[in-house]
């Protein structure tokens, strides 16, 4: 097998072609697990515009040679551009090859084009295809990075059917997400704070705690809004901090950080409800709405939970 790939490695470099493909051929049948002969069945389809037969020779390769995708992964997801074999591999990936999971996660965290990426995954999920939560997180973290708005509302919606750009996603926390993506709620711990959504049968709540002197970003959802103005609406409970400690909804941009505004949350006296907007220019096409803790010097620390928010267009 060896000796045949190698003969037909020298045949094709003396432009010998016809007897190229013979030995290859000839390998072949002796062996897949050869990948060097692999490799030049799948550049000889290409030559000739096959790409089903060159993803086969890519399915073969990438089943029986351990040291495969490190070679075979970047070229097949630069290929993906390609709207052929975008189609083409699909319908391969829709086989469940045992190398799919680790492709479509490589593709979405190392694609060159994060919008490329998307139009995969979009495809992939028509088809029925499993996407791992990790490869939709990577992707639609790379299109917020690069502000292609359209594209990663066009994604998001895709995946999460009935999802509206002009409001915030899940008001009473009820998606029950094991991983959810950056348009999706997401608690933060770091730095001492203590967070986290909870549901039960008669519904979801946002909990969270930090202690004495302890504040910081609580929970965030990014925002593709167009511009407008913006009502937030919510209630919550526990929160019996006086005004100016208790945490506050910010709503900045993703781009550089500028803040246009805050909704300060109200205490027991007012049974928890708050309410408040803000405005959105026309040059943060990217926004993210955090609740944020201000440091409080009781005992007791900062404790609270929130049983709805959303953010909606004032129209």
């Amino acid at each position: 097998m060896a000796a045949a790939s190698a003969l037909g490695l020298l045949r094709q470099l003396g432009g010998r072609t016809g007897d190229a493909r013979a030995l290859f051929a000839y390998a072949q049948r002796l062996s897949r697990r050869d990948l060097q002969t692999q490799i030049w069945a799948i550049e000889y389809a290409v030559s000739r515009g096959d790409v089903p037969n060159a993803l086969t020779h890519y399915d073969i390769a990438l089943r029986t040679a351990r040291s495969a995708p490190e070679l075979l992964f970047p070229i097949l997801a630069a290929a993906v551009a390609d709207p052929v074999v975008r189609t083409a591999l699909v319908t391969t990936l829709s086989a469940s090859p045992g190398w799919g999971t680790a492709f479509i996660n490589y593709v979405a965290a190392n694609g060159a084009d994060p919008r490329t990426a998307a139009q995969l995954l979009r495809a992939l999920h028509l088809a029925a295809v499993k996407v791992p939560p990790e490869a939709q997180s990577a992707v639609i973290d790379a299109l917020i990075v690069g502000e292609f708005s359209e594209e990663v509302w066009s994604y998001y919606a895709a995946i999460r059917p009935g999802s509206d750009p002009r409001r915030s996603r899940d008001p009473r926390f009820a998606a029950r997400l094991q991983s959810p993506t950056a348009l999706d709620w997401v608690a933060v711990n770091d730095g001492g704070v203590a967070s986290s959504i909870e549901q039960s049968d008669r519904g979801g709540v946002f909990d969270f705690s930090a202690p004495p002197s302890v504040g910081g970003p609580l929970l965030r959802q990014v925002q593709v809004l167009p511009a407008g103005t913006y009502d937030l609406v919510g209630r919550s409970s526990g929160i019996n901090q006086p005004a100016g400690s208790r945490p506050y909804w910010s709503l900045t941009c993703h781009r550089d950080g500028r803040e246009f505004g805050r909704v300060e949350m109200l205490g027991g006296e007012a049974d928890g409800a708050f309410s408040g907007t803000f405005s959105v220019p026309l040059d943060c096409p990217v926004q993210v709405l955090t609740l944020v803790a201000r440091p409080v010097e009781t005992m007791q620390g900062l404790t609270g939970q929130i049983q709805m928010v959303q953010l909606r267009s004032s129209r």
